[in-house]
């Protein structure tokens, strides 16, 4: 069965057409808003004598998995950034391996990726300006000499390329040859049935390792780079 690759809404001449990897991110960002509520409301009942179970333990584990992410980069600036860098975190992940149930990942789209990366960049550039001024900002372009002026400015701007790219080309890349496999799979039946042996093993690969690990390092490097604007100097 063919997949609903788009919306298409008309109203009058103006037509709105809404990529179906669009429709699952906001799909995915009702589902967390609930869990939000839900897991808020169950860590304010659960007694701290005992033992955290169900959905409250679950949390407990998202939390130290945000601060393996994020704590090393951001130090002790951990904790003002954690609602911030936890729910993308999570959405991400989430987003990164859902094409596992046959949905189009949102992070296969370069456009939502390009929106994170920047909306990313913004974050790092605006709190070096808040906590530094403008001016000591500009003079960090200029170090250590004016004559690297250029380079450096080249290499700020490069962040949120690399990490749209990153992220868009693993991610898309997975999606593609794993289509590909099961387009040959089909083609090839009844004999094609045997390669249903190895398919696991592709997405344990393009979906899992790559969508965690893809997560991980966009992620990383974002909160690295804050962290050298926000973090106190050692």
């Amino acid at each position: 069965m063919d997949q609903i690759s788009a919306l298409e809404l008309h109203f009058g001449g103006f037509s709105l057409v809404i990529q179906q990897s669009i429709l699952v991110w906001f799909g995915i960002c009702i589902a967390f808003g609930i869990f939000f509520v839900v897991a808020g409301n169950k860590i304010k009942q659960q007694d701290p004598t005992k033992a955290s179970k169900g959905i409250v333990y679950l949390s407990e584990e998202m939390l130290n998995l945000i601060l393996f992410i994020i704590e090393g980069n951001l130090k002790e600036k951990t904790k003002k950034y954690i609602p911030i860098f936890g729910t993308c975190i999570l959405m991400m992940l989430v987003a990164n391996l859902i094409g596992l149930v046959g949905l189009q990942n949102p992070t296969s789209n370069v456009s939502f990726n390009a929106t994170l990366a920047v909306s990313m960049w913004l974050m790092i550039q605006g709190n070096g300006i808040k906590k530094n001024g403008l001016l000591a900002r500009m003079k960090e372009l200029t170090e250590p000499m004016v004559l690297l002026t250029p380079l450096n400015i080249i290499g700020e701007l490069a962040l949120p390329i690399s990490l749209t790219m990153r992220l868009f080309g693993n991610i898309l890349a997975g999606s593609i040859i794993t289509m590909l496999v099961y387009g040959l799979l089909k083609s090839l039946m009844p004999f094609g049935a045997i390669g249903l042996l190895v398919t696991p093993f592709l997405h344990m690969y393009f979906d899992i390792f790559s969508g965690c690990i893809q997560t991980y390092i966009f992620f990383t490097l974002g909160s690295f780079f804050l962290g050298q604007q926000v973090s106190e100097e050692e």
